[in-house]
């Protein structure tokens, strides 16, 4: 196996090594022995130029979840009592302040968890009923939020920056980097599930093409489509279709097309993905694997189609029962067995600005997402934020069930939670108005991040209670530093890379130390 000139293998050479060790265990993992010599010292430098201190040789999984909209983090875990505005000075009726028992306190924690009972939900009529407490008490030891300033309340822009750190490194986003650090020897490192800015790639086309993500635009039907053979009906034997493959690629490389454009790029990536890379997801069964789908005939008839459903199907609809209706749910199912099977070590997902209900009509995200608070801040705040925290939570409570690995580790102490909002929102209100006031885009806000690796029951930052804005800190040691109001996005980059594990030597990146667990 030859090595390129920048010392690390091909996309095309490690397919071929997967395939080759996958060839005797079609349903199950990749052997132990192609896994171990890809996880060697000397493999891993060539695989990544990465330090094996830091990796030590495993992976590490990040789920970024797109806040469609503008997340305002003193709607949750950073919110502010009235009484404590009015006691700075500040006028609490003009502020989005709330009630001071509809903030309610978390013994030993910096976080606050907000309480809203609230008629209906913006102009539709469904009331909305939320408590924050319980997901805030049972996650703050594994939790950080962390102010941020950004840099645009452009929905897209700022959706991108919030992946980006506004470019801090070469453009690259946190998923393309943590691809790069972990997801050599992954059939699909980086499946983004996310809208908008959130599914963008980044600038930096210097990156080997596995580190860019694979857009999924729907969860549960985007399996169906990992094998070109599997489904089809009176379709020839495998063996016959390696051969007529086979054939099919030499007749291309000879064509006058093919000899003419041998050398670009595009055509290099579309050949390893549909020789070395597609029968590296055909050997693994990833159309059953994944599938969430079941077999109930004559509406979904399986397996009159030789397909199957994941041997976590059932397990899976019990807990995302709308996952064929609720592309979140889908989206968290997907993620779920993604990282499990060891196909991607980033996942992307989150809700779109489209409205969708349940076949009960249930409305289970209202139309543009958190965007809605133009209509009715305070109850639209509060839905979004129960609608991604249930959907969290039930993700953690899988990841913490599937073992890792022999060490007594879980799929979740290795993971990452990166709850990616826009901007923040403005803070003023009608005075004394608890329901149907709108708000506008903000670049004050805050991020929350959910780990066992970060630095957890922590906030880095704060809030001035007499205007309801956050302020910065020091990205090295944690210190809050009231009245810093500059633009920090590169902190925030780099605090989750340095958390996740991902070399950024040379990268020019500041020194964000204060992000993970010591």
């Amino acid at each position: 196996m030859s090595l390129r000139n920048n010392g690390r293998l091909s996309r095309r050479e490690i397919l071929k090594a997967l395939s080759m060790c996958a060839a005797g265990s079609a349903m199950g993992p990749l052997l132990t022995g192609c896994r171990e010599g890809l996880n060697t010292p000397a493999a891993l430098e060539q695989l990544g130029g990465v330090r094996q201190a830091r990796l030590d040789g495993k992976p590490r999984f990040l789920i970024v979840v797109g806040a469609v909209g503008g997340a305002s983090i003193v709607d949750s875990m950073l919110a502010v009592r009235a009484s404590e505005t009015t006691a700075a000075g500040g006028n609490a009726a003009k502020l989005n302040t709330f009630a001071d028992a509809q903030v309610q306190g978390v013994d030993g924690s910096p976080f606050r968890a907000v309480k809203v009972d609230s008629p209906q939900l913006g102009n539709i009529p469904v009331p909305v009923k939320v408590d924050q407490l319980p997901f805030v008490k049972k996650y703050k030891d594994s939790m950080l939020v962390a102010t941020t300033v950004g840099t645009s309340v452009n929905h897209a822009i700022a959706q991108k920056r919030s992946l980006t750190g506004n470019g801090a490194w070469r453009g690259r986003t946190l998923q393309e980097c943590v691809a790069l650090q972990y997801g050599a020897g992954f059939p699909i490192p980086n499946v983004n599930m996310g809208n908008g800015g959130f599914s963008e790639r980044g600038t930096d086309s210097s990156l080997p093409a596995y580190c860019y993500g694979e857009v999924v635009a729907n969860p549960s039907l985007w399996p169906l489509g990992l094998d070109g053979l599997k489904g089809i009906k009176d379709a020839p034997a495998r063996d016959v279709m390696t051969l007529a493959r086979s054939v099919r690629n030499s007749l291309d490389a000879q064509s006058v097309f093919g000899k003419t454009f041998d050398d670009a790029a595009a055509l290099e990536l579309w050949n390893e993905q549909r020789t070395s890379g597609q029968a590296a997801l055909e050997v693994r069964d990833l159309i059953s694997r994944l599938n969430v789908l079941p077999d109930q005939p004559p509406k979904m008839p399986l397996s009159e189609y030789g397909l199957s459903s994941s041997p976590d199907g059932e397990r899976l609809r019990a807990v995302f029962p709308n996952y064929m209706t609720d592309p979140v749910e889908g989206q968290a199912a997907l993620a779920f067995l993604l990282l499990k099977h060891r196909v991607s070590v980033s996942v992307t997902l989150g809700p779109s600005f489209n409205m969708y209900v349940t076949p009960s009509y249930e409305v289970t995200n209202p139309p543009l997402a958190f965007d809605f608070s133009h209509n009715d801040h305070r109850s639209i705040q509060a839905f979004m934020w129960s609608r991604l925290m249930g959907t969290i939570d039930k993700l953690i409570e899988l990841l913490k069930s599937e073992p890792f690995d022999s060490s007594g580790e879980s799929m979740w102490d290795r993971s990452l939670i990166y709850m990616a909002t826009e901007f923040g929102r403005t803070r003023s209100r009608p005075e004394g108005a608890t329901e149907m006031f709108g708000t506008g885009h903000d670049l004050n806000n805050g991020f929350m991040v959910l780990s066992p690796m970060v630095r957890g029951n922590t906030v880095l930052g704060g809030v001035d209670p007499k205007t309801t804005l956050t302020y910065g800190f020091d990205p090295r040691t944690g210190a809050p530093e009231p009245g810093k109001m500059t633009s920090n996005e590169a902190d925030i980059f780099s605090g989750i890379l340095t958390t996740m594990g991902v070399d950024t030597s040379g990268s020019g990146l500041p020194d964000s130390s204060a992000f993970p667990r010591t």
